[in-house]
């Protein structure tokens, strides 16, 4: 039962669209129908500006690691759970018709909740990807890439490091989720199409 309703918890905070929430209430704009329509830090970033863009990037890392906060008091299987339903929740949130962001920021969420409350290693587990995330971005200026690259460390230096196979599986398919829902982006890297950030 406590891994239903962490399930739950996960799910409908992971669900809510904080890049259309700030979109419509600072800048009365529906981020949906500009750039590239996603609910991410990324789109948001680059249609209503760098501010709005780190807010709902921050926000939606957040979402995720209250909700594996809010639920660790029911146990660390619970708490992993809701860790990862507030990753399919950013993806296809109830809140907004079921079209959401890439998993990216979530997944981020549920490393720091993770590095912190779990293997008890921020640095390794949290820091070095993030750090990994920054340095792709210097040299690729790919978000996209750059993200896939970043969460895809992550879940290689998680299986090598502990032994927790809960962890790992959870954090091995929030990776692949974060790829599949790059898939047009790898199309366009691919073509040499991908939109580059140039603040960096």
């Amino acid at each position: 039962m406590n891994y239903i309703l962490a399930s739950v918890i996960g799910y409908l905070l992971g669900s809510i669209p904080f890049a259309l929430v700030i979109g419509k209430v600072f800048y009365k704009v529906d981020i949906r129908e500009h750039g590239s329509g996603n609910l991410g830090g990324t789109n948001a970033g680059r249609t209503l500006g760098k501010e709005a863009g780190i807010a709902v990037t921050v926000f939606d890392v957040l979402k995720a690691a209250i909700a594996m906060m809010i639920t660790m008091t029911f146990s660390y299987d619970a708490m992993i759970y809701a860790g990862f339903f507030a990753t399919i929740g950013h993806c296809f949130p109830i809140f907004a018709k079921f079209k959401g962001g890439k998993a990216v920021s979530t997944a981020f969420g549920f490393l720091l909740s993770v590095s912190i409350f779990i293997t008890k290693n921020p640095l390794l587990h949290f820091v070095l990807p993030l750090a990994i995330f920054f340095a792709s971005l210097y040299l690729t200026k790919l978000v996209s890439l750059s993200s896939m690259i970043a969460v895809t460390f992550a879940a290689i230096v998680l299986a090598l490091t502990q032994n927790d196979m809960r962890v790992t599986l959870a954090m091995a398919i929030i990776a692949m989720i974060v790829i599949v829902r790059h898939r047009a982006n790898i199309g366009r890297i691919r073509r040499g199409e991908e939109r580059k950030i140039t603040w960096m």
